[in-house]
C-alpha cells in the first residue's frame, strides 16, 4: 500500500470534517435549500411547543388569577346544612356569589339582552383584579346597589355609566363598565356579556323560579394553604352526595390546561406534517446529490478511502445541515410564539407572559438532526457500495445488501414516527392511526400520480406540437423528481382543502333553514302559569309557536337496585361520576325528533298504567351508567321517587341546532309535576326579533330568550378565527412545499442545462424552451393541486357521511382558488429558478459550470 493510501486509511475524525465541509461548501446553495425545509419545519413544532409550555406555566401561575381565589365550593342548588357545615368548618366563606343567564334591559334605548348575572357578596376576586371604568367602581358597586355592565355590552347599546339597566323585576343605575375579569375571555362574553350586580339584590330580581340554571359558590382565601388533593380526598364524597363540589385554583388550572392542551396536540400535528414534508423532500434532493457524486466516492476509493469513510463524509454533511437547520429552526420558533397570543386572544382567559421554554431548546435541534439523517439515509447507502470501476463505468444495479438495508431504515423511520406522534399525542392508538393516516395520503398521492404518469405515457399525444409534446416528455427526464413535487404540491393543496371543506361542514352542522317551520327563537324557563300570555304575545306579531317543550328536573338516585350513594364511595366503580352527580333536564313526548334515531329496543309513545316507567335513554347516558333494556332505574323528582325501566336507548346527533335530551319519558307520567316550558317561534327579520324580545322581557322578566342568528354569526366568526390559526399553520406546508420544489429545480439544473443545449442545437428557439419549461411546471401544478384537492373532497365527503351525519355541500373555494392558486405558483417558481437554464452557453455543459 502507498505512502498516501495509507494516510487516507488511517485518516480521523478531522479529516473527514475537513472532506465534509469542502465538499459542502461547493455544493452551499443546494445544501442550503436542504436546510431551508428543516427550518421551516422545525419552526413550526417549536412555535407551538413552546407556546404550549408557555401556556402550561401560565396556567399554573395565574390560577388563583383565574379563580379569583383559593379555591370555592359550587352547586346547582342552595346549600345543603351539610354542605353549610362544610364551609363553616373551613372558617366560613370570604365571598358568595349566585349566577344565572337572564335577559335584561336598558330603558335608555328598550334594548335587551341575554346576560350573565352574577350576584357577589364580599372582595371578589381577592387574586388577579376586576378592571372597572371608572376604577372605583369594582370596589363601590355593590355599597351603592348599582351594576357593573360589560364594555362591549355598554358599547353595543351607547349607554354609560349612570344609565340604568333592568335585570328580572329590579332596575338600577350602571355604576361602571367591565374591561377585564378572572377567566373571561372574549368568546364567552360574546355569548353572554357579564353583569355583575350585588348579592342582595338577586331575590329582589324574581329571576330564580324552578329550572332556573343558578350556580350558587362559596369562595375561600386559605392562609396557609392547605393539602389539597387530601381535602379533595376527604369533602369531595360528602359533597357529591349533597350535589356539590370542590373546586381548588390548582385543578382549575389543569382542567383549563388540559383544555388548550387538545387544541395544541392538533397544531402539532399539522407543524409535523410540514416537517414530514420537508424530509420527503430532503430524501429525494439527497437521492439526485449523492447520484451525482458517486464518481467521486469512487475516485476516493481508488486513492485509499475505506467505504465507512466515504459514506461518514456525506452522512456528516447531512447530520450537520440538519443540526444547524434545527438550530436556526428553533430560533425562528421562539420568535414566530411571540404572535400566538394576539391570535388566540379572544380564546384565552388570562394575558400571556412569554418565556423561552427549554424542552424546545432541545427538542428543535435533536429532531432537524434525527430527522434529516433519517430520511437522508437510505440514498447515502449508495455511497458505501460504490466500487471503484464506477470511475470507469455506471452501475445502477443496487445489491441485495443495499435493499436490505433500505427496508431497514424505512421500518426505523415508521417507528420515529410513531414514537414522535406517540410523544405529541400521549396516547399510542391514535398516534398509529396518524401515523396510518399519513401513509394512505402519501400513498394514495403517490398511486394516483404514477398512475397519471402511465396513463400520459401510454396515451401519449403524439399528434400535439413539439412544444407541447417536450413539455410531457420532461416528465420522464432522469432526475425528474416529478414524483416528490406532485406530492409537496398536493399534500400543501390538501390540508388547505381539507380546512376549508371541514369548516363549511361545521357551519352547515349549525345552520338555520329559512323557512317559517326552523325556530330561531328559543324562550327558555317559561313557567307552567306564563305559556298562555307568551303564546298570546308571539300570536300577537304575527308569529307562530313552533314548539312547546315541557322540561322536569330530575337526579338519579338508584341504578339496578344500588342506591347512587354506594356507588359514589364504591373506589372500583365503573360508572361515570357525572351520570351519578348530574341534574338531567328530561322531558316526555310520544315520538322521536329528527336528530333522533332508535338505537335499539321498543319506542314507548305512552305509559300505560302498572309497573315500573319505559323510559328512553340516549346511547351516551346508557353507556357511561352502564345499563342495558331491561335495567331498572330510580328517580328523584325533586323529593319523588319514580321508578322506571331502560327500554330503549337512542342515537342522538347532538350538534343538531335544536333541543335534545338525555332521557325520554312517555306521555301520560310527567304531565303533572313542576316543570318549565321552552317555547320556540320564527322570527321572520332582526326588527320583528327584537320588537318581540322587548315585549317578552317587559311582561316576563324571568324568561329568557336565545337569538340563534346572533348565535350563528358568533359561531362563524369563531370557526373564521380558528381557521386563520390553522391556516397560519398550514402555510408552513405550502412553504415547505415550495422550498422542495426549489430545491428540486436547482437539484437537477445542470440536466435542464444539457436539454436546453441541446434543443438549440437542433433549432429550438429561446421562446419555445420557455414555453416547454412553463408548461412543464403547469403540468406538475395542476396535477399536484388537482390531486390534493380531489382527496380532500372525497375524504370531506366521508367525514360529512360518517362522521357528522350531514349531506356535503362543499366550498368552490379550493376548486376556484387554492388549485388554480397553487398551480400558477408552481409555474412562476420553476420559470424563476428556470433563467439561468435558458441563458447558459453550450460550453457550460461542456465544462460542468455554475452548477
Amino acid at each position: 500500500m502507498s505512502d498516501r493510501q495509507l494516510k487516507y486509511g488511517e485518516a480521523g475524525f478531522s479529516w473527514l470534517l475537513k472532506m465534509a465541509w469542502r465538499d459542502g461548501r461547493a455544493s452551499a446553495k443546494r445544501l442550503l435549500l436542504f436546510m431551508a425545509s428543516i427550518i421551516l419545519g422545525v419552526a413550526a413544532l417549536v412555535a407551538i411547543q413552546s407556546f404550549g409550555d408557555n401556556l402550561k406555566e401560565n396556567f399554573t401561575k395565574q390560577s388563583k388569577s383565574l379563580m379569583g381565589s383559593d379555591f370555592l365550593i359550587v352547586g346547582r342548588q342552595p346549600h345543603t346544612p351539610k354542605v353549610q357545615d362544610i364551609i363553616d368548618s373551613l372558617g366560613g366563606a370570604n365571598a358568595t356569589e349566585i349566577n344565572f343567564p337572564s335577559m335584561v334591559t336598558f330603558p335608555k334605548n328598550g334594548g335587551t339582552k341575554l346576560a350573565f348575572v352574577r350576584g357577589i357578596q364580599g372582595g371578589y376576586p381577592f387574586y388577579g383584579s376586576l378592571e372597572t371604568k371608572p376604577p372605583s367602581a369594582a370596589i363601590e358597586y355593590q355599597n351603592r346597589g348599582g351594576a357593573l355592565v360589560d364594555a362591549t355590552l355598554m358599547l353595543q347599546f351607547d349607554l354609560k355609566v349612570g344609565d340604568s339597566i333592568r335585570v328580572g323585576l329590579v332596575t338600577m343605575p350602571i355604576s361602571g363598565s367591565i374591561t377585564s375579569g378572572p377567566g373571561s375571555t372574549g368568546v364567552s362574553t360574546s355569548v353572554a356579556p357579564p353583569v355583575y350586580i350585588p348579592y342582595r339584590k338577586i331575590d329582589k330580581t324574581g329571576l330564580i323560579q324552578i329550572g332556573s340554571r343558578v350556580e350558587y359558590k362559596s369562595y375561600f382565601v386559605a392562609d396557609p394553604e392547605p393539602d389539597y388533593r387530601e381535602m379533595a380526598k376527604k369533602l369531595d364524597p360528602i359533597l357529591d352526595a349533597e350535589h356539590a363540589d370542590l373546586d381548588t385554583h390548582e385543578s382549575t388550572g389543569r382542567q383549563l390546561g388540559r383544555r388548550y392542551d387538545n387544541f395544541g396536540r392538533f397544531l402539532n400535528l399539522v407543524a409535523f406534517i410540514a416537517l414530514l414534508l420537508g424530509c420527503v423532500g430532503i430524501a429525494s434532493s439527497v437521492h439526485i446529490y449523492i447520484k451525482e457524486k458517486l464518481v467521486s466516492v469512487a475516485v476516493l476509493k481508488c486513492l485509499g478511502a475505506t467505504r465507512k469513510q466515504s459514506f461518514l463524509i456525506y452522512l456528516i454533511q447531512i447530520a450537520g445541515m440538519g443540526l444547524l437547520g434545527g438550530l436556526i429552526g428553533t430560533i425562528i420558533g421562539l420568535m414566530f410564539q411571540q404572535f400566538f397570543p394576539m391570535l388566540l386572544k379572544d380564546f384565552l382567559p388570562l394575558e400571556i407572559d412569554i418565556s423561552v421554554a427549554l424542552r424546545p431548546l432541545f427538542v428543535g435541534p435533536l429532531l432537524g438532526l434525527v430527522m434529516s439523517v433519517l430520511f437522508a439515509l437510505s440514498p447515502l447507502l449508495g455511497t458505501w457500495y460504490v466500487s471503484p470501476l464506477q470511475v470507469l463505468r455506471i452501475q445502477e444495479v443496487s445489491s441485495q445488501k443495499e435493499r436490505r438495508l433500505a427496508i431497514m431504515v424505512m421500518a426505523a423511520i415508521l417507528l420515529f414516527l410513531v414514537g414522535f406522534s406517540f410523544w405529541i399525542l400521549n396516547n399510542i392508538r391514535f398516534a398509529l392511526f396518524f401515523v396510518l393516516g399519513i401513509l394512505i395520503v402519501f400513498g394514495v398521492l403517490s398511486g394516483i400520480a404514477s398512475l397519471l404518469m402511465r396513463a400520459i405515457k401510454k396515451f401519449f399525444p403524439s399528434s400535439w406540437g413539439f412544444t407541447a409534446r417536450q413539455s410531457l416528455l420532461n416528465l420522464y427526464r432522469p432526475n425528474n423528481q416529478t414524483l416528490v413535487l406532485l406530492l409537496a404540491i398536493g399534500i400543501g393543496s390538501f390540508l388547505i382543502s381539507t380546512l376549508y371543506f371541514t369548516k363549511n361542514i361545521l357551519v352547515a352542522k349549525t345552520s338555520l333553514e329559512t323557512s317559517g317551520k326552523t325556530p330561531n327563537l328559543i324562550l327558555m324557563d317559561v313557567q307552567t302559569h306564563e305559556i298562555s300570555g307568551v303564546d298570546k304575545s308571539i300570536r300577537n306579531n304575527d308569529l307562530k309557536v313552533i314548539d312547546n317543550v315541557p322540561i322536569v328536573t330530575m337526579r338519579m338516585h338508584s341504578i339496578k337496585g344500588r342506591s347512587v350513594d354506594d356507588i359514589r364511595q364504591d373506589t372500583a366503580r365503573t360508572i361515570s361520576r357525572w351520570v351519578l352527580n348530574h341534574e338531567f333536564r328530561t322531558t316526555y313526548r310520544d315520538s322521536l325528533a329528527e336528530s333522533e334515531s332508535l338505537a335499539s329496543g321498543k319506542w314507548n309513545p305512552e305509559f300505560e298504567k302498572g309497573g315500573a316507567i319505559p323510559i328512553s335513554l340516549s346511547d351516551n347516558v346508557a353507556r357511561d351508567a352502564k345499563v342495558v333494556e331491561g335495567d331498572t332505574l330510580v328517580f328523584n323528582v325533586q323529593g319523588v321517587l319514580m321508578e322506571t325501566v331502560v327500554a330503549n336507548t337512542r342515537a342522538v346527533d347532538w350538534g343538531r341546532m335544536q333541543m335534545n335530551f338525555s332521557i325520554i319519558f312517555p306521555k301520560g307520567v310527567l304531565e303533572n309535576a313542576p316543570q318549565f316550558h321552552v317555547l320556540s317561534t320564527n322570527a321572520p327579520d332582526e326588527r320583528s326579533s327584537a320588537r318581540l324580545q322587548r315585549e317578552l322581557v317587559k311582561k316576563f322578566p324571568t324568561v329568557s330568550i336565545i337569538d340563534l342568528r346572533q348565535l350563528m354569526i358568533l359561531i362563524q366568526n369563531i370557526l373564521d378565527k380558528i381557521s386563520w390559526v390553522i391556516n397560519f399553520m398550514a402555510f408552513f406546508s405550502i412553504l415547505t412545499g415550495i422550498i422542495v420544489l426549489i430545491g428540486s429545480v436547482r437539484t437537477s439544473k445542470y440536466q435542464r442545462i444539457k436539454e436546453s443545449v441541446l434543443l438549440r442545437t437542433i433549432g429550438a428557439k429561446g421562446k419555445q424552451i420557455l414555453n416547454i419549461t412553463a408548461l412543464e411546471y403547469f403540468y406538475l401544478g395542476i396535477l399536484g393541486s388537482g390531486m390534493g384537492v380531489l382527496l380532500s373532497f372525497f375524504g370531506s365527503k366521508l367525514l360529512a357521511a360518517y362522521v357528522f351525519n350531514i349531506d356535503f355541500s362543499p366550498s368552490w373555494i379550493p376548486f376556484l382558488v387554492v388549485a388554480p392558486g397553487l398551480a400558477l405558483l408552481v409555474v412562476v417558481i420553476g420559470l424563476m429558478n428556470s433563467r439561468g437554464v435558458l441563458n447558459s452557453p453550450p460550453l457550460q455543459v461542456l465544462r460542468k459550470e455554475g452548477i
